[in-house]
């Protein structure tokens, strides 16, 4: 009787031990021991990846066949608009723009008989907008001249002369180009961009980058502005939208290491130019004055500084001739960046600030979009004034 029990207890758990087995290896685990483990539906193939799927698999190539394209840069960069287009588009909205100097000129012209009563008018028209007084008289008094003496009376002929005066005045024979020309050493052009707060000048770095762009060069920005919290976020912006690298540093770096390492990077890179942004300094603060010298010194430890832009406030008038000479002092200031030169600035800064400086204004702004700056061309420039 007994024999027989073992025998059943035997039996039952090599029945107990086979189920176990079987169990396991249908469930793919081992069950751990006391517990039964449940049973798993077997996993769907993974679907194979479409057209749309596998562009974004371009760092992965052992996932795509021998046939995928090559990955040809960021189909999100910008293409910025050429300079000649942006000229004959800054004149026409400076023509549209509602300008004192403008309307001044348009009634010069329109009257049948030029009294003293006119010219006075116009005389005092040229010097509210900031023209300044030694250049309203020369004008004037060429202008009184010209047509006296050749008994104008035609409005186009009078204004053909008014033209030219114009055009003159704002002195066609300096060269208003950017020297780009890289060192024999082979670093990039360095230009360095200056001026105070609030007129524009990180934002005229960035859309400077979009003009060399335009005309194929390669660039790298340096956003030495370390005292801005937004400066070098902003500029860095500006260049991933057109592809051109930032170097940048934390807030409160000291901004010539910052120009530095932006100098090394472009002549590692052998890029064009470099176009290093610097903070808006007070024209007051003498050290910071001095510091913005500094920066200049230290980045010429890798590379000559081929050009100096000073931006100005087109809408500040005389106080931006203050600014000017400070800032020419510290620096030596190779051209003039006029920002906001639309229907609230007025034109006659222009003439003003060269000759204050013995520089030319090289680009002007006139709008908010990113293409909005341009070079400065003379006629262009007067022919907006007059509405053409």
């Amino acid at each position: 009787m007994i024999f027989w029990f073992i025998l059943a207890g035997l039996v039952a758990a090599f029945i107990a031990a086979f189920l176990v087995v079987t169990f396991s290896k249908r469930s793919g685990a081992p069950p751990e021991a006391g517990e039964t483990a449940p049973a798993s539906p077997p996993s769907p193939p993974e679907p194979e990846p479409d057209a749309a799927d596998r562009t974004d698999q371009l760092d992965r190539p052992d996932q795509l066949d021998q046939e995928a394209p090559p990955a040809t840069g960021p189909a999100t960069w910008d293409q910025p608009e050429p300079t000649l287009t942006r000229l004959s588009r800054l004149r026409r909205r400076l023509a549209s723009s509602d300008n004192a100097l403008a309307r001044s000129l348009a009634s010069l012209l329109s009257s049948d008989r030029v009294s003293a009563e006119t010219w006075d008018d116009f005389e005092t028209t040229l010097i509210t907008s900031d023209l300044g007084v030694g250049p309203t008289a020369e004008l004037v008094e060429r202008l009184r001249s010209r047509l006296a003496l050749d008994a104008v009376s035609d409005p186009g002929q009078a204004k053909a002369i008014l033209r030219q005066e114009l055009i003159d005045l704002v002195d066609p024979s300096l060269d208003r180009g950017l020297a780009l020309d890289r060192p024999d050493g082979g670093g990039p052009a360095v230009v360095l961009v200056v001026g105070v707060n609030g007129t524009g000048k990180t934002t005229t770095v960035g859309k400077l980058a979009r003009v060399l762009v335009a005309e194929g060069r390669s660039v790298v920005l340096g956003a030495a502005d370390t005292f801005r919290a937004a400066a070098a976020d902003q500029l860095q912006t500006w260049g991933e939208r057109i592809g051109v690298a930032t170097v940048r540093g934390p807030q409160q770096a000291d901004p010539a290491s910052v120009a530095f390492d932006a100098a090394q990077r472009a002549r590692t890179d052998d890029v064009d130019v470099l176009i290093v942004d610097t903070a808006g300094r007070l024209h007051n603060k003498v050290g910071l004055m001095d510091e913005l010298g500094k920066v200049k010194r230290v980045l010429e430890k890798v590379a000559p500084v081929t050009e100096t832009l000073l931006v100005l406030d087109a809408t500040t008038g005389q106080n931006g001739l203050v600014q000017a000479r400070v800032f020419a002092q510290a620096v030596s200031v190779s051209g003039i960046v006029l920002t906001k030169l639309d229907g609230s600035a007025k034109g006659g800064i222009v003439v003003a600030v060269q000759r204050e400086l013995g520089v030319p204004v090289k680009f002007i702004g006139l709008g908010e979009g990113a293409d909005d700056l341009a070079p400065f061309d003379p006629a262009q420039f007067v022919d907006g004034l007059l509405g053409d």
